[in-house]
């Protein structure tokens, strides 16, 4: 029962990090219908910020001024750039945003190097917060989920609640009326770039000290991200909570229990096939749970795919 609590916990902390990261590209989506490729590089180059500010002025004036030159990147980016491709179409956006994210990547090795740069969480969060059986769950893992779920609440609010967030919304569906009344609506889209690339930056800021800061830190978790989004549904807030949430303890679980295969599929009603002299037999009967682990989340894309190709709360067609 212990171990399950740890598990819960740990898998909290690993959906709640993804959702900041899918947040800042759920609500470019969303608002723009833009999918952009090099959103795991700015949570990259918010790592890479927040770790050379710190090294000067500490860790807390990292995590407000990183994200915040991140998100200037972003909006100066989708000024001068993505707006010129944005007419053409998606497949135009995202070879400028793939190429995009190998830019980044060469100037953060150019600035940085290769190496795994030394980025510690700040000695004030630097201790147990409180214990489970003996297993010690630290102070930042706490600060990362209310961090988490107070970007998410923000969020919500802004987008529901706020004029700002209405004008938002109709200016993806009708950008001429919201035009004709008054507002600018290619400021809103950069505005709405600017914050969905600060929020991959504030990311990046939190997650560096516990992940790693090092040049294949957007790779690692790139793929995953649009996963993610998938699964939630492209667009949905909500639903990139919740899959964030689902993929986090998938994870989680598939890593800390080391069941067999073979006693999976025996429980799910399969038998044991005849014929374990075939490689590729023996080979998938004899995996485990923990070494399927990194698959798993691409198979719950597929199975959501199948069955609901809008994703869980997703209203677009994926």
């Amino acid at each position: 029962m212990s171990l399950f609590a740890v598990n819960i916990l740990d898998g909290l902390v690993t959906g709640l990090l993804l959702f900041m990261l899918c947040s800042g590209l759920t609500l470019i989506f969303s608002m723009m219908g833009v999918l952009n490729f090099a959103h795991a590089s700015f949570y990259m180059l918010g790592a890479y910020f927040g770790y050379q500010i710190s090294a000067y002025v500490g860790f807390w004036p990292g995590l407000i001024f990183a994200p915040i030159i991140v998100g200037v990147a972003g909006a100066l980016i989708e000024r001068y750039g993505l707006r010129r491709v944005h007419q053409f179409g998606h497949v135009p956006e995202l070879i400028f945003t793939f190429g995009l994210a190998l830019l980044i990547e060469e100037l953060v090795q150019f600035i940085w190097g290769k190496s795994q740069k030394a980025y510690e969480a700040p000695l004030a969060l630097d201790f147990p917060a409180f214990a489970i059986a003996g297993n010690s769950f630290p102070a930042y893992k706490v600060f990362m989920i209310f961090m988490a779920m107070g970007i998410f609440l923000v969020l919500l609010y802004i987008l529901t609640k706020t004029r700002i967030g209405m004008i938002i919304q109709a200016a993806l569906s009708y950008p001429a009326t919201v035009q004709n009344l008054g507002h600018n609506v290619p400021l809103v889209f950069m505005g709405v770039f600017g914050v969905g690339t600060a929020m991959a930056g504030l990311a990046g800021v939190i997650a560096g000290p516990v992940l790693g800061t090092f040049p294949g830190m957007a790779f690692q978790l790139g793929s995953i991200v649009f996963v993610t989004i998938v699964v939630g549904g492209l667009g949905s807030l909500w639903g990139a909570l919740v899959a964030s949430l689902l993929i986090g303890w998938l994870q989680t679980f598939a890593a800390a229990y080391n069941v067999g295969m073979s006693d999976l599929l025996i429980a799910l009603g399969f038998e044991k096939p005849l014929d374990l002299a075939n490689s590729a037999l023996r080979d998938l009967w004899s995996l485990t749970l923990p070494q399927v682990g990194p698959i798993l989340p691409y198979l719950l894309m597929v199975l959501i795919l199948i069955m609901r190709p809008q994703g869980l709360l997703g209203k677009r067609e994926t």
